[in-house]
């Protein structure tokens, strides 16, 4: 097994817990990257020639190596042990199969994601280790969850980043294009073949949970909607009326399955656009909403996105206060991990004050227990959601 050597004082972060070695921590000159097959496992050592364990490595990548074991090289036994420490971890805290199983490097497989929708799983692999390892992987989940089938759908923009080809077809079993599942007492159905990243987010739903508690009766708007997850739960939970904003009209298409599936279809309504673009028109139209959920893609994917990302949150924002009615509720919302939890209450902040509106914030929240935060991995916390009550103009 080959060995990688780190530059002096590299190792630090590693020995706080992090599991991520960049290229330029290596000393190439001992221990050349050159050469190294992607997904070949290699023995991390410090400068002065201490073991600090065995890593997955992608030569090619500014994170070129990710730590899996500290003790002896990882196997698939290991790996094993992982994903039932990962399922253990969901059983506890969920009652109903349908969950984030896997979480990367949270659950000590960095660059595999798996989501349990019922009897069904999808997996995806963002990482050339986890691909050497897809066949231990599939008859590893096999076994522990007796899935009806497992789908892989690795035909995401993470992999084109680690140079893998992209692929998605069954490894086990059979897949339905609309799996069933269940969020919050909620029945609903993920498109998992042609949905975005695995069919499905998960993250948000404690922060759902939460909103669901305040909608009966409410009259709500879903911004970047996707199939429903945050609108058809509303209306699930008494809502008497829910719009659904979408560019895509195959999402809203989704929308009104998950609706249907709650006998609600009729209080959905459905608008194709841009989400600012559905804002402006319906604020010219008078239109007003008791509840908005507002929770677009990420803004600030890199950090050189930060000013444009942060004025893009702000102006949506400004947008969604305006479209509140008088002790209406906001549900402002955040992927991007680069966009700081204060950060967001600050733009806020300013939207109200420019609008010269009074905002209150009754509450925050983060991404569920099934995507645990790694304590020396800060990149793995990366959701956030803060609720916003609108009392009125300042005076």
């Amino acid at each position: 097994m080959q060995q990688l050597i780190l530059n002096p004082r590299a190792e630090r972060r590693l020995k706080l817990g992090h599991l991520w070695i960049y290229s330029n921590e290596v000393d190439t000159k001992r221990s050349p990257l050159k050469g190294i097959q992607p997904g070949s496992q290699c023995e991390i050592l410090e400068s002065n020639g201490k073991s600090l364990g065995f890593a997955l490595v992608n030569p090619n990548q500014l994170i070129c190596a990710r730590l899996v074991s500290r003790k002896g090289p990882f196997t698939p036994k290991q790996l094993k042990r992982r994903l039932e420490n990962a399922l253990a971890l969901r059983e506890r805290y969920y009652p109903h199969p349908s969950y984030r199983l896997v979480y990367g490097d949270s659950d000590g497989l960095p660059g595999l994601v798996v989501d349990r929708f019922g009897e069904y799983l999808v997996v995806q692999v963002s990482s050339w280790g986890m691909e050497t390892l897809i066949q231990d992987i599939v008859e590893a989940l096999t076994t522990l969850v007796k899935p009806a089938g497992i789908l892989l759908r690795n035909d995401h923009q993470g992999r084109k980043v680690e140079e893998l080809p992209d692929l998605c077809e069954v490894a086990f079993g059979e897949v339905p294009q609309m799996v069933p599942f269940e969020e919050n007492g909620v029945s609903l159905l993920a498109p998992v073949y042609q949905g975005q990243k695995t069919g499905w987010f998960y993250d948000h739903r404690d922060n759902r949970a939460r909103l669901n508690q305040w909608v009966k009766g409410q009259r709500v708007l879903d911004l970047f909607s996707y199939a429903g997850g945050w609108g058809v739960q509303a209306l699930a939970h008494g809502a008497s009326e829910v719009t659904c904003v979408d560019a895509s009209d195959q999402a809203l298409d989704w929308c009104e399955e998950n609706a249907a599936l709650n006998n609600r279809k009729g209080d959905l309504i459905t608008i194709q656009g841009k989400a600012i673009d559905a804002m402006k028109e319906l604020i010219a139209s008078g239109e007003r909403y008791d509840a908005i959920v507002l929770d677009p893609p990420a803004f600030i994917k890199r950090r050189k996105d930060q000013k444009s990302g942060e004025a893009a949150y702000r102006h949506i924002n400004e947008l969604a206060l305006r479209l509140l009615e008088k002790n209406g509720l906001l549900v402002s919302a955040s992927c991007s991990m680069h966009l700081e939890s204060d950060t967001l209450l600050e733009i806020l902040r300013g939207a109200g004050r420019h609008l010269d509106k009074n905002i209150s914030i009754i509450g925050s929240g983060g991404q569920g227990a099934d995507h645990p935060v790694h304590p020396a991995i800060p990149e793995t916390r990366y959701l956030k959601a803060h609720f916003v009550h609108l009392t009125g103009t300042t005076q």
